[in-house]
């Protein structure tokens, strides 16, 4: 579907927040977005496995434009599509970014729970399992625990290394070494491991990528301000502030934005960093107000 290729086009390229407008476009064009899931029962296999595939695209960009409730909406909208398919595959897709919205919006039981819906009775692809450990390490890391996270995040890493197989998903294509060095350091961060976290989220926020992964740089960010790292934290503001208002993150603007508030009125940061700081904020982008798209009337999974 051109829809698709489109969205993920301009996703990957300048981000979710520039990829909304295309989003309303389709939810304007296709009729099928506005029907009951339900009443599609005995559609065309392909046309149900388009319209999910499409729907998670949707509600991934809605996540990162950070229209939390509403990529909630359109999570359960493709879930429900992908199960009338068959199409287990997009459905496994959909818990792993599901997963993800939940520990995000503070939910970490929940994300923990969807997370573990991804397995079944075959072994995942080295690929998809990596994510699916990652995903459950941020959850745990979130609730508290810490020798557990970094076993998952270190069986993440070697399932990893198990290789690219014939059974891979076709979506499967951005999960690669330098997605998982990120969330490797982000977990590690928050298990407050500075010391091994740093490295890996600035190889991650340095590498070429997709637009999304600016998200690491946010997070490599906040764990310098963590450790204390001054310096390093002012290098990075002065790296990333001047492009900071063609971020299309919401996720990695709000990320950025709450580093920024708290070095700005961090009595032990020095003034050149405060005040890096304040130009940082001052050069985000506004934060959006309206809304992401209509509801269409989808039900929470």
């Amino acid at each position: 579907m051109r829809t698709i290729e489109r969205l993920v086009a301009i996703d990957v390229a300048r981000g979710a927040t520039a990829a909304m407008p295309a989003v309303r476009d389709a939810v304007r064009r296709i009729p099928e977005l506005g029907a009951d899931p339900g009443s599609m029962r005995g559609q065309d296999g392909d046309l149900l496995a388009a319209l999910a595939e499409l729907c998670e695209v949707m509600g991934w960009i809605l996540f990162d434009a950070g229209f939390y409730r509403q990529a909630h909406r359109m999570n359960a909208r493709a879930l429900a599509l992908a199960e009338l398919g068959g199409d287990r595959w997009t459905t496994r897709l959909v818990l792993l970014n599901h997963s993800m919205l939940g520990a995000h919006t503070g939910r970490p039981r929940a994300a923990l729970a969807t997370a573990s819906r991804v397995s079944g009775p075959r072994t995942l692809p080295a690929r998809v399992s990596s994510l699916v450990l990652v995903r459950q390490a941020h959850a745990l890391a979130m609730l508290g625990s810490r020798k557990e996270p970094m076993d998952l995040i270190s069986r993440a890493q070697s399932r990893f290394l198990d290789g690219v197989s014939r059974h891979d998903p076709p979506w499967a294509w951005w999960i690669d070494q330098t997605e998982l060095t990120g969330h490797q350091g982000w977990v590690l961060a928050r298990l407050r491991r500075w010391r091994r976290a740093i490295p890996l989220l600035h190889r991650a926020a340095t590498a070429p990528g997709p637009s999304y992964r600016h998200l690491f740089a946010a997070e490599l960010l906040s764990a310098l301000a963590g450790a204390g790292a001054w310096r390093e934290a002012e290098d990075l503001i002065t790296d990333v502030a001047p492009r900071a208002a063609g971020i299309g993150s919401v996720r990695t603007t709000e990320r950025l934005h709450r580093t920024a508030t708290r070095l700005r009125g961090c009595a032990d940061a020095p003034a050149p960093l405060r005040d890096a700081a304040v130009f940082l904020l001052e050069s985000l982008p506004a934060r959006q107000s309206a809304g992401g798209v209509r509801d269409a009337g989808s039900r929470r999974p």
